[in-house]
């Protein structure tokens, strides 16, 4: 009996003790004068379970299917190659990738993964007809193919969000209210291998676990089966909400071996919800270092406690010092949070309103003190180059980008550059209905169907000159490596 077929025996014999999962009726008793030897009590065959829960799970998974895509991304990349003589040499060939993705609004917007997206030329989701039954053949040859915008990234989470022009979409919504709990039932669902509106199940194996101690990055564990093409799909619950977006697995031979990872579904909507809004995230930073407590680190330093979090360091000029936290303070609370280790701490600061003054408590020595930190706003290089937009002077609507001219100040925030001419995308014009260049904030555009560019003016110029239909290539840079994007004008 494999392990999937044990544990889903082992579920049902325990269902008659989740009556908030599945009410199970009692059998019925009658008076002992009544009953006659030997007759056995009523009682409920172990096959009617079995079959309500098969039956739950279908309905689950008829709700939950319609609104996961599959993503199909395709783009060019380098691959080994032989010349003519035999020797290994590097060519580059058109690359297809494909991943999954949750609809979280019906007007079209797709969360996913941003590794599932990572150096796309072009971004199609399929949304196909969800067959009834086995013998279901009318929904064959009804995909329904749409080209999708890159509308942001989000790359220390690996989260993308990308818009379809749609209405009316299945949904699913995010669990907010309640946390994962250990043991909870969960499901998996995505296009493993390409195999699209695949399905499986298993449980929280933990609902904050950090994978890597120098990254504060948390996620849910799960052994639901996770393979290749479930990336970027949801993780839900028996409700079919959005628990977590399944990212990653630990793996030595590739396939799934119960150590799947998903990004929590706080963190996806806290990114969804920034980009969405402006294409970036906007999240704070308190200037102060934290670890994980130790028996050890516990004992040497002599704190009172030998769990939770204690502070590293604090930056001098940051906005912890100044509001009077100091290395070595226990953190107790954040914004009333109990803090009992490293991930809960990054995950409460990451989340914290950048417009909100944070709350910690924290115990140093054997004093208790609180303080009111007053964050500022962490930006990375994107967000760096978003400052330079001007809405009247950079906007080249008909290309929807935000544009500026190459200068000192914008090349130190794009060390990689290989030339100081050019106009550098600062921003996505949200506003416009713009044709998908495949533009990203960062891309340097160096000519426009071979005319060099060298000022936002003389770009503004030339795509003004565009009409519907024509072909336009860009030659742009992109994190020090040159491309071409190709596209038509709508």
């Amino acid at each position: 009996m494999t392990r999937c077929s044990i544990t889903r025996l082992m579920i049902a014999s325990c269902l008659a003790a989740l009556p908030a999962r599945v009410v199970c009726q009692q059998p019925t008793l009658v008076p002992p004068a009544e009953v006659r030897p030997h007759s056995p009590v009523k009682s409920r065959a172990p096959s009617e379970i079995l079959t309500q829960f098969s039956a739950s799970l279908q309905q689950l998974a008829s709700k939950v299917s319609p609104a996961v895509v599959q993503i199909e991304v395709t783009g060019f990349g380098t691959a080994e190659g032989h010349d003519r003589q035999g020797s290994n040499t590097s060519v580059m060939v058109r690359q297809r990738a494909i991943g999954a993705g949750v609809i979280v609004d019906p007007d079209g917007y797709v969360m996913t993964n941003a590794h599932v997206v990572a150096g796309a030329e072009q971004i199609r989701i399929v949304m196909p007809a969800v067959p009834t039954n086995l013998f279901d053949i009318s929904s064959i040859g009804k995909a329904q193919v749409l080209n999708a915008k890159l509308i942001g990234t989000q790359k220390d989470c690996d989260l993308a969000l990308l818009k379809v022009e749609a209405a009316n979409l299945p949904t699913l919504p995010f669990e907010l209210e309640h946390s994962p709990q250990l043991g909870e039932l969960v499901f998996a669902v995505g296009s493993p291998e390409g195999l699209q509106n695949s399905v499986t199940m298993g449980v929280v194996s933990s609902a904050l676990r950090q994978p890597d101690p120098d990254n504060p990055m948390v996620y849910l564990q799960t052994d639901a089966p996770i393979n290749p093409g479930n990336s970027g799909g949801p993780l839900v619950d028996v409700t079919g909400a959005i628990v977590g977006l399944n990212t990653f697995i630990l793996s030595s031979s590739g396939g799934s071996q119960g150590l799947g990872f998903a990004i929590p579904a706080p963190i996806v909507n806290f990114v969804y919800q920034s980009l969405r809004k402006s294409g970036h995230v906007r999240h704070i930073e308190i200037g102060a270092f934290a670890q994980t407590i130790t028996p050890t680190m516990a004992d040497g330093l002599g704190l009172a406690q030998n769990w939770g979090v204690v502070l590293a360091d604090v930056e001098p000029d940051g906005a912890a010092f100044a509001a009077g936290l100091r290395p070595g303070d226990v953190v107790l609370n954040i914004d009333g949070h109990r803090m009992l280790g490293l991930p809960g701490f990054a995950v409460t600061l990451y989340q914290h309103p950048i417009d909100q003054e944070v709350k910690i408590d924290v115990l140093r020595g054997t004093q208790s003190l609180s303080f009111s930190v007053a964050p500022i706003l962490a930006r990375d290089r994107m967000d760096e180059l978003a400052g330079f937009a001007n809405p009247i002077i950079s906007r080249i609507g008909s290309l929807g980008i935000l544009g500026v001219d190459f200068d000192s100040e914008v090349r130190s925030l794009l060390p990689d550059a290989r030339f100081d001419t050019g106009v550098v995308v600062v921003g996505l014009d949200r506003e416009s209905n713009f044709v998908d260049t495949g533009l990203q904030t960062g891309d340097i555009i160096h000519s426009l169907n071979r005319m060099p560019i060298a000022s936002v003016e003389q770009l503004r110029s030339a795509a003004a000159q565009l009409k519907p239909e024509d072909s336009v290539v860009l030659h742009i840079e992109r994190e020090g490596q040159f491309k071409y994007l190709a596209f038509e004008m709508e």
